[in-house]
């Protein structure tokens, strides 16, 4: 079956184009990877790489591997190893059986830092951390040779093999490759590849003493892999170098191919993950997933679609250099895809009760509500209507400005899908003037219907039942960040936490159907935005719900409001 043209083309794929056009790999095959080091969780950075790698493979039907670079085995665990693996598949990618570890390859990565050794390209170097930085130079002035950089081949073999047997402490000696200390490139001014680290791996335990360093291990993994294209963000531009040149020394036959892209930066966001850390471990956060965070976790904890990132990612395209994405963007094709898919549901978040004094009393009916305005195959649902109601503390006025469409004094209003009632009174309590109750009257026969009497009725508002309204706690998200670029702020980052990233309404009410809601499932509520369950905070006698994010013109309104 011939495959479709792919949606969209980039500098990448004019690439691989290329590539294939020059018969540079055999069959024209293309073979991508996405390997993050398991030290972390995935943000929408990350994101932005699983759709890239695995979209190309699928543009060109080829493959992606999941790789995950462990080679330092400080902060790596087995936790972010199993969250990685769920975030790409949620985001809805497959590697089929093509689950790779860097740590899959010690042996054989230790074998090729032999093979340097022997053609004299690395050495067993004893210079501390320190002075390895000193002796490296500056990007005006070479840098100097180490002392040890003429050791024979074969003190530089028994150096790494007693290395390898752990009979020194850490920092006593390094493995590096004898490149050029005076190239202008610094990373090719003879590069550590090996140190020693006393440190278990979270996977082959105290086998190793010694690990690879990532500019050595990367490109070997990719090679040993047959990946074809190593695609990665502009930071390793100058690494390309050093990338090529252990190819070029090391192996045989057709060679991966180094490509840089520009990293996703978004506006009001960060997305370091040494300033990640920072958050979760500081408790500026409510841990990696908390729906502030840029996590994929986060996204997902939040209520965001696997749906709705992919279309970001595909609406911010590739570029060769960086720039700074509005969150905007984002939350729009959230906005989007759940606008298609969220099913319609009455919440209230500051009620006000209001009493309709002619509706009988003891009375309940079931309003049929559809669950998709727009889309009759969604259904309908029933919702309780009686005497006593709530609607929000915002959707009556005693002054009320101009073009002001809710109920106050002297004006008539819709329930939303049930019936238009007037304003008669209100009563106030009478120590602080709050307002206690509003009383009104209905039109028996307006319901469902766009006027009363005659009269055009212009305010919709939404409403839940006393009686049989659910109390909820709404958690209200917002950006995390009160400026567009907290990224360039360096360690004062945390100074510019937007206070009202996240708002708590624990008096809220919803509608009794959404006792049965999952974390699984979205929904509008009326006139607020799109929430979701949060499992976290609820509770069997009080769901919490989070919003996901806000309608177009609310989100302003509602925090002013508070």
């Amino acid at each position: 079956m011939e495959k479709e043209p792919r949606g969209q083309t980039d500098f990448i794929r004019e690439i691989i184009d290329e590539d294939i056009a020059k018969g540079v790999y055999k069959g024209g095959r293309v073979a991508t990877r996405f390997p993050p080091e398991p030290n972390g969780y995935l943000h929408i950075g990350h994101a932005k790489s699983v759709c890239l790698n695995f979209g190309i493979a699928s543009d060109y039907n080829g493959t992606c591997n999941l790789r995950l670079d462990d080679t330092d085995p400080s902060g790596e665990s087995q936790e972010y190893v199993n969250s990685i693996i769920e975030d790409v598949r949620w985001l809805g990618f497959d590697w089929d059986d093509r689950l790779y570890y860097a740590s899959d390859y010690f042996d054989q990565l230790y074998e090729f830092a032999v093979k340097l050794i022997k053609a004299g390209k690395a050495y067993v170097c004893s210079l501390s951390s320190e002075e390895i930085r000193e002796y490296r130079g500056t990007l005006t002035e070479p840098g100097r040779e180490s002392p040890y950089r003429n050791r024979s081949i074969e003190e530089n073999l028994d150096l790494f093999s007693r290395m390898k047997a752990g009979e020194f402490p850490e920092g006593a000696h390094v493995l590096r490759a004898k490149i050029d200390m005076a190239s202008p490139n610094i990373v090719m001014r003879d590069p550590v590849i090996y140190r020693i680290k006393k440190v278990p791996h979270y996977r082959t335990g105290e086998k190793w003493v010694i690990y690879p360093m990532y500019d050595f291990a990367h490109c070997l993994s990719d090679y040993i892999e047959k990946i074809t294209h190593s695609i990665c963000t502009l930071e390793f531009e100058n690494n390309r170098a050093l990338y090529d040149w252990f190819l070029k020394e090391l192996t045989e036959g057709e060679r991966p191919k180094q490509i840089e892209f520009a990293r996703l930066n978004l506006s009001y966001t960060i997305l370091s993950k040494r300033r990640l850390i920072t958050l979760v471990e500081n408790g500026y956060v409510d841990g990696w997933d908390d729906p502030r965070m840029p996590t994929v976790a986060g996204m997902r904890r939040r209520g965001y679609t696997p749906e709705a990132i992919r279309d970001f990612c595909a609406r911010i395209g590739v570029a060769k250099k960086d720039n700074l994405v509005d969150i905007s963007l984002l939350e729009h094709c959230v906005r989007d895809d759940l606008n298609e898919r969220a099913k319609r549901a009455m919440a209230v978040l500051r009620p006000i009760k209001v009493i309709i004094d002619n509706y009988p009393e003891g009375k309940t009916e079931e309003i049929l509500c559809p669950n998709h305005p727009q889309k009759p195959e969604m259904g309908k649902r029933s919702v309780p209507f009686s005497k006593i109601i709530y609607i929000e503390e915002d959707d009556f006025s005693e002054s009320p400005p101009k073009k002001y469409k809710r109920l106050a004094p002297g004006r008539e209003v819709r329930l939303r899908y049930a019936y238009v009632i007037k304003f008669e009174s209100l009563v106030k309590d009478e120590n602080t003037g709050a307002i206690k109750e509003i009383h009104s009257t209905y039109d028996k026969n307006s319901i469902n219907s766009d006027t009363s009497e005659g009269k055009r009725v212009e305010g919709v508002i939404h409403w839940v039942s006393a009686k049989h309204a659910i109390p909820a706690e709404i958690r209200l998200y917002d950006r995390l960040f009160s400026i567009p670029d907290p990224a360039s702020l360096g360690d004062e980052f945390t100074d510019y936490i937007n206070p009202d990233s996240l708002r708590v309404m624990d008096n809220a009410y919803v509608e009794p159907g959404l006792s049965l809601a999952s974390s699984k499932d979205r929904f509008q509520f009326e006139r607020l935005g799109y929430f979701c369950l949060d499992d976290r905070y609820s509770r069997p006698d009080r769901p919490c719900f989070n919003r996901i994010v806000s309608l177009r013109d609310t989100w302003g309104k509602i925090l002013k409001s508070d």
